[in-house]
């Protein structure tokens, strides 16, 4: 049976800012999922399909689990998360090797019951190798009898040896995808999160969730690919620090998101972006229903 093709989903989940999207970035070595060094940066399912002539992979990004739920964007991202554990092949917990605490101890609890869980202990290349075993030796016991496989997914450390364990948990099946597709997303939904991700690093005052973005109009032409999006904000304070002086910051943040939209389409990009208010859009359902955000657009 050792030519048997393997087909699954693999369900990346855990605590905010763990690296989820960094290693689903360098498992199927394309950047799809947006990052920044800011909890809350991935808000939506965002699947990543690798395909070799044995295997077809498909990783499942996920938004941080967390316990703050009095927002209904929390309450939507946990939803998001937390509908994969039941639906995923195998679940990899990842967990980063200098912040281990109680809410990862319960996220493992979590998954306690279910057969397939690889625990994925990441950012080793922030401390000394000695450093890492207390650590692996602590999360042994909280979860006895996992898989534990120290990595770094920023630097590649130990990725292949991740890669074959996940493979051999896979079963048998044929490919759910055609050979060369690599998201489920659209290319307009991408385009949406480098905006996104180009927010998050330009802008030092903390609004992750006081943003979203959506693409009103995008066009390809022959030579040309023109987008128009709208940066939705929930307060006119909000507005002015987007723009920055004299239109600064928001010139710097189109310079950006069109460079890397140009390398996703491989054509030229004329970007358009408008900045807009919707009060309190990320505590109301309409809004966020509106904005892509909603259960139907969650599961796989």
């Amino acid at each position: 049976m050792k030519d048997t093709f393997r087909t699954g989903y693999v369900a990346l989940i855990g605590k905010p800012n763990t690296g989820k999207s960094t290693l689903m970035n360098a498992l199927i070595g394309t950047k799809l999922s947006i990052t920044a060094h800011r909890p809350q940066t991935t808000r939506h399912q965002i699947l990543g399909i690798k395909t070799t002539g044995t295997y077809q992979c498909i990783f499942v990004d996920t938004p941080g689990l967390h316990d703050d739920n009095h927002k209904a964007i929390h309450r939507y991202m946990n939803r998001a998360a937390a509908s994969m554990f039941a639906d995923a092949d195998l679940i990899c917990v990842l967990l980063e090797v200098r912040r281990f605490n109680r809410n990862d101890e319960k996220i493992l609890q979590r998954v306690s019951k279910f057969d397939k869980v690889i625990i994925v202990l990441n950012k080793i290349d922030q401390l000394a190798k000695e450093a890492c075993l207390p650590v692996m030796k602590q999360i042994a016991e909280v979860a006895p009898g996992r898989e534990i496989v120290p990595v770094s997914a920023l630097k590649g450390d130990n990725l292949d040896r991740l890669e074959a364990l996940i493979v051999s948990q896979l079963p048998p099946g044929a490919p759910q995808f055609p050979h060369d597709q690599i998201t489920d997303k659209s290319t307009r939904f991408i385009a949406a999160e480098i905006i996104r991700e180009k927010l998050f690093r330009v802008l030092k005052q903390e609004l992750p969730y006081s943003i979203t973005v959506n693409i009103d109009h995008y066009k390809e032409e022959a030579d040309i690919t023109r987008i128009s999006a709208t940066i939705w904000v929930e307060r006119s304070s909000q507005k002015g620090i987007v723009i920055g002086k004299n239109g600064s910051l928001l010139k710097k943040i189109g310079t950006l998101a069109r460079k890397d939209i140009e390398h996703l389409v491989d054509n030229r990009v004329y970007l358009q972006l408008w900045v807009k208010i919707r009060e309190d859009w990320a505590d109301d359902e309409k809004a966020l229903a509106s904005f892509g955000y909603s259960d139907a657009n969650s599961g796989h």
